[in-house]
Protein backbone atom coordinates (compact mmCIF):
# COMPACT_ATOMS: atom_id res chain seq x y z
CA UNK A 1 0.00 0.00 0.00
CA UNK A 2 2.87 2.54 0.36
CA UNK A 3 3.91 2.39 -3.15
CA UNK A 4 0.55 2.70 -4.45
CA UNK A 5 0.29 5.72 -2.25
CA UNK A 6 3.55 6.84 -3.35
CA UNK A 7 2.22 6.87 -6.89
CA UNK A 8 -0.59 8.47 -6.09
CA UNK A 9 1.36 11.44 -4.82
CA UNK A 10 3.98 11.36 -6.98
CA UNK A 11 0.96 11.90 -9.70
CA UNK A 12 -1.22 14.27 -7.77
CA UNK A 13 2.01 16.17 -7.64
CA UNK A 14 2.82 16.42 -11.22
CA UNK A 15 -0.73 17.52 -12.06
CA UNK A 16 -0.08 20.44 -9.71
CA UNK A 17 2.59 21.38 -10.99
CA UNK A 18 1.33 21.26 -14.66
CA UNK A 19 -1.36 22.54 -13.61
CA UNK A 20 0.27 26.14 -12.51
CA UNK A 21 2.92 26.20 -15.50
CA UNK A 22 -0.08 26.09 -18.15
CA UNK A 23 -3.11 26.94 -16.05
CA UNK A 24 -5.44 27.08 -19.35
CA UNK A 25 -4.88 23.05 -20.39
CA UNK A 26 -7.48 20.64 -19.42
CA UNK A 27 -6.55 17.91 -16.91
CA UNK A 28 -8.72 14.56 -17.28
CA UNK A 29 -9.35 13.22 -14.02
CA UNK A 30 -7.69 10.34 -12.25
CA UNK A 31 -9.02 6.83 -12.63
CA UNK A 32 -7.35 3.98 -10.59
CA UNK A 33 -8.26 0.15 -11.30
CA UNK A 34 -8.62 -1.82 -8.44
CA UNK A 35 -8.71 -5.44 -7.99
CA UNK A 36 -11.92 -6.31 -5.84
CA UNK A 37 -11.47 -10.26 -5.66
CA UNK A 38 -9.26 -9.76 -1.96
CA UNK A 39 -9.64 -9.45 1.11
CA UNK A 40 -12.15 -6.53 2.05
CA UNK A 41 -9.89 -4.69 4.32
CA UNK A 42 -7.13 -4.54 1.81
CA UNK A 43 -9.83 -3.00 -1.16
CA UNK A 44 -11.01 -0.36 2.15
CA UNK A 45 -7.41 0.32 2.78
CA UNK A 46 -6.83 0.93 -1.29
CA UNK A 47 -10.16 3.15 -1.40
CA UNK A 48 -9.30 5.27 1.56
CA UNK A 49 -6.01 5.92 -0.35
CA UNK A 50 -7.76 6.83 -3.28
CA UNK A 51 -10.06 9.25 -1.51
CA UNK A 52 -7.15 11.05 0.19
CA UNK A 53 -5.94 11.64 -3.08
CA UNK A 54 -8.61 12.80 -4.54
CA UNK A 55 -8.75 10.20 -7.11
CA UNK A 56 -12.24 10.86 -8.73
CA UNK A 57 -12.86 7.22 -11.08
CA UNK A 58 -12.63 3.73 -9.60
CA UNK A 59 -12.52 1.10 -12.26
CA UNK A 60 -13.50 -2.58 -11.03
CA UNK A 61 -14.01 -5.54 -13.25
CA UNK A 62 -15.71 -9.28 -11.99
CA UNK A 63 -17.75 -10.29 -8.87
CA UNK A 64 -20.38 -8.20 -7.55
CA UNK A 65 -19.45 -4.52 -7.30
CA UNK A 66 -22.24 -2.73 -5.18
CA UNK A 67 -20.44 -2.61 -1.90
CA UNK A 68 -17.50 -1.25 -3.87
CA UNK A 69 -19.93 1.39 -5.79
CA UNK A 70 -21.91 2.23 -1.98
CA UNK A 71 -18.49 2.77 -0.12
CA UNK A 72 -16.92 4.55 -3.38
CA UNK A 73 -20.17 6.99 -3.53
CA UNK A 74 -20.13 8.10 -0.07
CA UNK A 75 -16.58 9.98 -1.07
CA UNK A 76 -18.23 11.31 -3.86
CA UNK A 77 -16.33 8.99 -6.38
CA UNK A 78 -17.72 7.28 -9.16
CA UNK A 79 -17.29 3.68 -10.38
CA UNK A 80 -16.78 2.19 -14.12
CA UNK A 81 -17.12 -1.65 -14.29
CA UNK A 82 -15.91 -3.73 -16.88
CA UNK A 83 -19.17 -6.14 -18.51
CA UNK A 84 -18.03 -8.75 -21.16
CA UNK A 85 -21.93 -9.31 -21.85
CA UNK A 86 -25.76 -8.17 -21.10
CA UNK A 87 -25.90 -10.05 -18.20
CA UNK A 88 -23.34 -8.21 -16.35
CA UNK A 89 -24.20 -4.82 -17.74
CA UNK A 90 -27.51 -5.21 -16.33
CA UNK A 91 -26.19 -6.27 -12.81
CA UNK A 92 -23.84 -3.64 -12.37
CA UNK A 93 -26.43 -1.34 -13.52
CA UNK A 94 -28.60 -2.19 -10.91
CA UNK A 95 -25.61 -1.98 -8.51
CA UNK A 96 -25.83 1.45 -9.30
CA UNK A 97 -22.33 2.02 -11.72
CA UNK A 98 -21.68 5.32 -12.96
CA UNK A 99 -20.06 4.04 -15.91
CA UNK A 100 -19.84 0.88 -17.77
CA UNK A 101 -16.88 -0.68 -20.00
CA UNK A 102 -18.32 -2.68 -22.80
CA UNK A 103 -15.61 -4.83 -23.62
CA UNK A 104 -16.46 -6.33 -26.99
CA UNK A 105 -15.07 -9.32 -28.96
CA UNK A 106 -11.57 -9.05 -29.78
CA UNK A 107 -10.78 -7.00 -26.67
CA UNK A 108 -7.49 -7.87 -25.51
CA UNK A 109 -7.42 -9.35 -21.58
CA UNK A 110 -11.03 -10.65 -20.09
CA UNK A 111 -13.44 -9.53 -23.26
CA UNK A 112 -16.70 -10.99 -24.19
CA UNK A 113 -18.21 -12.59 -27.47
CA UNK A 114 -20.69 -9.71 -28.68
CA UNK A 115 -20.01 -7.80 -31.50
CA UNK A 116 -19.80 -3.63 -30.20
CA UNK A 117 -22.12 -3.22 -32.83
CA UNK A 118 -24.89 -4.90 -31.31
CA UNK A 119 -23.25 -4.57 -27.82
CA UNK A 120 -22.64 -0.71 -27.01
CA UNK A 121 -25.96 0.32 -28.64
CA UNK A 122 -28.23 -2.32 -26.72
CA UNK A 123 -26.27 -1.28 -23.35
CA UNK A 124 -27.13 2.54 -24.29
CA UNK A 125 -31.20 1.56 -24.51
CA UNK A 126 -31.21 0.77 -21.32
CA UNK A 127 -28.63 2.66 -19.72
CA UNK A 128 -28.42 6.59 -19.22
CA UNK A 129 -24.69 6.92 -17.88
CA UNK A 130 -21.24 7.02 -18.75
CA UNK A 131 -20.41 4.08 -21.84
CA UNK A 132 -16.47 3.32 -22.58
CA UNK A 133 -16.59 1.07 -25.91
CA UNK A 134 -13.38 -1.05 -25.18
CA UNK A 135 -11.73 -4.11 -27.67
CA UNK A 136 -9.87 -4.21 -30.84
CA UNK A 137 -9.84 0.01 -30.74
CA UNK A 138 -6.63 1.37 -32.10
CA UNK A 139 -7.40 4.44 -34.51
CA UNK A 140 -8.92 7.34 -34.33
CA UNK A 141 -11.32 6.49 -36.58
CA UNK A 142 -12.90 3.59 -34.29
CA UNK A 143 -12.63 6.21 -31.72
CA UNK A 144 -15.50 7.92 -34.38
CA UNK A 145 -17.42 4.73 -34.45
CA UNK A 146 -17.62 4.39 -30.38
CA UNK A 147 -19.32 7.39 -30.58
CA UNK A 148 -21.39 6.94 -33.33
CA UNK A 149 -22.54 3.65 -31.66
CA UNK A 150 -23.45 5.49 -28.71
CA UNK A 151 -20.59 5.39 -26.84
CA UNK A 152 -19.17 8.51 -24.83
CA UNK A 153 -15.52 7.30 -24.19
CA UNK A 154 -13.44 4.84 -25.80
CA UNK A 155 -11.16 2.65 -24.37
CA UNK A 156 -7.77 1.38 -25.61
CA UNK A 157 -5.49 -0.61 -24.31
CA UNK A 158 -3.12 -2.77 -26.56
CA UNK A 159 -2.58 0.38 -28.09
CA UNK A 160 -1.10 2.15 -25.57
CA UNK A 161 1.24 -0.87 -24.60
CA UNK A 162 3.21 -0.52 -27.44
CA UNK A 163 4.41 2.79 -26.71
CA UNK A 164 8.47 3.78 -25.21
CA UNK A 165 6.84 5.15 -22.00
CA UNK A 166 4.94 1.83 -21.64
CA UNK A 167 7.39 -0.18 -18.65
CA UNK A 168 7.33 -3.12 -20.15
CA UNK A 169 9.33 -6.32 -21.49
CA UNK A 170 11.41 -5.69 -24.58
CA UNK A 171 10.19 -8.63 -26.01
CA UNK A 172 6.39 -7.95 -25.19
CA UNK A 173 7.09 -5.10 -27.57
CA UNK A 174 8.20 -7.43 -30.42
CA UNK A 175 5.49 -9.59 -29.93
CA UNK A 176 2.96 -6.77 -30.42
CA UNK A 177 4.39 -4.87 -33.46
CA UNK A 178 5.65 -8.67 -34.97
CA UNK A 179 2.49 -10.49 -34.13
CA UNK A 180 -1.27 -10.86 -35.75
CA UNK A 181 -4.15 -11.72 -34.37
CA UNK A 182 -3.42 -14.74 -35.34
CA UNK A 183 -1.03 -15.48 -32.67
CA UNK A 184 -3.96 -15.10 -29.87
CA UNK A 185 -5.79 -17.67 -28.21
CA UNK A 186 -9.07 -16.48 -26.62
CA UNK A 187 -8.96 -18.99 -23.26
CA UNK A 188 -10.03 -19.51 -19.72
CA UNK A 189 -7.52 -22.01 -19.03
CA UNK A 190 -5.34 -19.32 -17.79
CA UNK A 191 -7.16 -17.22 -15.22
CA UNK A 192 -10.31 -19.28 -15.19
CA UNK A 193 -12.50 -16.41 -17.15
CA UNK A 194 -12.22 -15.96 -20.98
CA UNK A 195 -9.19 -13.83 -21.89
CA UNK A 196 -7.08 -13.25 -25.18
CA UNK A 197 -3.33 -14.57 -24.65
CA UNK A 198 -0.23 -13.86 -26.61
CA UNK A 199 0.23 -17.91 -27.73
CA UNK A 200 4.04 -16.84 -27.94
CA UNK A 201 4.49 -15.62 -24.30
CA UNK A 202 3.66 -18.53 -23.11
CA UNK A 203 5.84 -20.96 -24.98
CA UNK A 204 8.46 -18.68 -23.92
CA UNK A 205 7.84 -19.96 -20.11
CA UNK A 206 7.18 -23.18 -21.14
CA UNK A 207 3.29 -23.03 -20.71
CA UNK A 208 1.82 -25.74 -23.27
CA UNK A 209 -1.89 -24.65 -23.12
CA UNK A 210 -3.07 -28.29 -24.15
CA UNK A 211 -1.85 -29.56 -20.49
CA UNK A 212 -3.85 -26.99 -18.41
CA UNK A 213 -6.39 -27.73 -16.63
CA UNK A 214 -10.13 -26.98 -16.91
CA UNK A 215 -10.84 -24.05 -14.50
CA UNK A 216 -14.23 -23.96 -14.56
CA UNK A 217 -15.46 -22.46 -11.35
CA UNK A 218 -12.37 -21.04 -10.43
CA UNK A 219 -12.36 -17.64 -11.40
CA UNK A 220 -8.89 -15.41 -11.16
CA UNK A 221 -7.23 -18.52 -10.06
CA UNK A 222 -3.32 -19.23 -11.30
CA UNK A 223 -2.50 -21.99 -8.72
CA UNK A 224 -2.54 -24.41 -11.45
CA UNK A 225 0.35 -22.53 -13.06
CA UNK A 226 4.26 -23.54 -12.09
CA UNK A 227 5.02 -21.20 -9.02
CA UNK A 228 7.07 -18.58 -10.47
CA UNK A 229 4.55 -18.26 -13.04
CA UNK A 230 1.57 -15.33 -13.41
CA UNK A 231 -0.80 -14.07 -15.57
CA UNK A 232 -0.28 -10.72 -16.99
CA UNK A 233 3.46 -10.74 -15.33
CA UNK A 234 4.95 -13.67 -17.41
CA UNK A 235 2.02 -14.93 -19.92
CA UNK A 236 1.10 -11.36 -21.78
CA UNK A 237 -2.11 -10.60 -23.11
CA UNK A 238 -3.48 -8.63 -26.14
CA UNK A 239 -6.42 -7.51 -27.66
CA UNK A 240 -6.95 -8.30 -32.26
CA UNK A 241 -5.81 -4.39 -32.27
CA UNK A 242 -2.22 -5.87 -32.89
CA UNK A 243 -3.43 -6.26 -36.52
CA UNK A 244 -3.04 -2.04 -36.82
CA UNK A 245 0.27 -2.05 -34.43
CA UNK A 246 3.04 -1.51 -36.42
CA UNK A 247 5.24 0.71 -34.05
CA UNK A 248 6.33 1.67 -30.73
CA UNK A 249 6.04 5.65 -30.58
CA UNK A 250 5.78 8.00 -27.92
CA UNK A 251 2.13 8.26 -26.08
CA UNK A 252 2.38 11.81 -27.24
CA UNK A 253 2.96 11.48 -30.77
CA UNK A 254 0.16 8.38 -30.76
CA UNK A 255 -2.34 10.72 -28.96
CA UNK A 256 -1.61 13.49 -31.51
CA UNK A 257 -1.74 10.24 -34.35
CA UNK A 258 -5.34 9.46 -33.00
CA UNK A 259 -6.38 12.77 -32.71
CA UNK A 260 -5.14 13.36 -36.77
CA UNK A 261 -7.66 10.23 -37.63
CA UNK A 262 -10.24 10.95 -35.53
CA UNK A 263 -10.58 14.27 -36.80
CA UNK A 264 -10.45 13.12 -40.73
CA UNK A 265 -13.25 10.58 -39.58
CA UNK A 266 -15.33 13.37 -38.28
CA UNK A 267 -14.98 14.90 -41.56
CA UNK A 268 -16.08 12.46 -43.85
CA UNK A 269 -19.69 13.01 -45.27
CA UNK A 270 -22.85 11.58 -44.25
CA UNK A 271 -24.85 8.94 -45.50
CA UNK A 272 -26.39 10.18 -48.22
CA UNK A 273 -24.33 13.65 -49.13
CA UNK A 274 -23.57 12.57 -52.06
CA UNK A 275 -22.71 16.35 -53.47
CA UNK A 276 -19.82 16.11 -51.44
CA UNK A 277 -19.01 13.16 -53.77
CA UNK A 278 -20.13 14.37 -56.78
CA UNK A 279 -23.34 12.94 -57.29
CA UNK A 280 -25.94 15.05 -58.36
CA UNK A 281 -28.75 14.84 -55.18
CA UNK A 282 -28.24 14.99 -51.87
CA UNK A 283 -29.90 11.65 -51.28
CA UNK A 284 -28.51 8.42 -52.01
CA UNK A 285 -30.53 6.34 -54.61
CA UNK A 286 -32.61 4.19 -51.72
CA UNK A 287 -33.62 7.16 -49.53
CA UNK A 288 -37.54 6.96 -50.94
CA UNK A 289 -37.26 3.07 -49.84
CA UNK A 290 -35.78 4.08 -46.25
CA UNK A 291 -38.44 6.79 -45.61
CA UNK A 292 -41.18 4.48 -46.30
Amino acid sequence: MEEFESWLSQIQAELRAYKEQFPEERIGPVAVNLATRRPASELRDDLAVCKRYGVRIIISATGDPSELIREVHDWGGLVFHDVVSMRFAEKAIRAGADGLTCIATGGGGHSGGLSPLVFVPKVRSIFNGTILMAGCIATGGAIRVAEILGADLAYMGTRFIATKEAKVDLAYWDMLVNGTSSDLIFTDKVSGVAANWLITSMQRVGIDLDKLPDLAGKVMRSDHLPIHIKPWRDIWSAGQALDLINDVPSTKSLIARLKSEYEFACSLPQFGDTQEMGGGTSEGPNAARFRQ
